[in-house]
């Protein structure tokens, strides 16, 4: 009889490419990482783009030649690597079907030190929009962190949002003045969710 908990016989194959990739980000072995992003395998895939990453040769056509992987194992980790290259094209994953791809594309934005003006409306519109809450706290969060005006419209409304998202907007707020946060920060005073209260006191405490 089989044993069931046993690795079969592709799984393990599968297993030791994943592994060869990751040593090979340590060891300097730029030819098999590369072979290994050509696995059938998403993981492989995936550990492969960050064994380039650990070996500083990862570029962002690696990174943009990925974005529509198939595998969300593998979107998710070039969402995660593109925050820090502003050329790899992110603004798709923001409405990937997979919650956490969506989320950590959200995240990249607010990691960047630019954001072109499609970049900026995509993530306002998801900020509102997104069906899934942690999408919508995830671009919160990414619009206080970049801090355009323009995305003020959209913290504002996470501020009336559910609890999680409320928690983050309100600390989002922190680039910005006027009436409008004033009055969102006093309105979040006495909100029913303890954290929101408690994260608007931090907010209005220097002020």
């Amino acid at each position: 009889m089989t044993d069931s908990t046993q690795p079969q016989p592709f799984e393990q194959l599968e297993q030791n490419e994943r592994l060869d990739a990751i040593l090979a980000g340590f060891s300097g072995d730029e030819s098999t990482i590369r072979r290994a992003l050509t696995s059938s395998d998403g993981k492989t895939r995936s550990s492969a783009l960050r064994a380039l990453e650990r070996m500083g040769t990862l570029t962002s056509d690696d990174l943009s030649s990925h974005v529509d992987d198939e595998s969300n194992h593998v979107r998710r980790r070039v969402a995660e690597l593109g925050a820090r290259r502003t050329s790899v094209p992110l603004a798709v994953l923001l409405h990937d079907s997979d919650l956490y791809v969506a989320e950590m594309a959200a995240w990249a934005f607010g990691e960047r030190t630019h954001v072109t003006d499609d970049e900026l409306a995509a993530l306002i519109a998801s900020a509102t929009e997104d069906q899934r809450a942690l999408v919508r706290e995830a671009c919160v969060a990414s619009l206080g962190a970049i801090g355009d005006v323009r995305g003020l419209p959209a913290i504002l409304a996470g501020c009336t949002d559910k609890p999680a998202v409320r928690r983050r907007a309100v600390l989002a707020l922190a680039p910005f003045e006027g009436p409008d946060v004033d009055e969102a920060l006093q309105r979040a005073l006495t909100d029913n969710d303890w954290q929101v209260r408690q994260n608007a006191e931090d907010m209005v405490k220097p002020r």
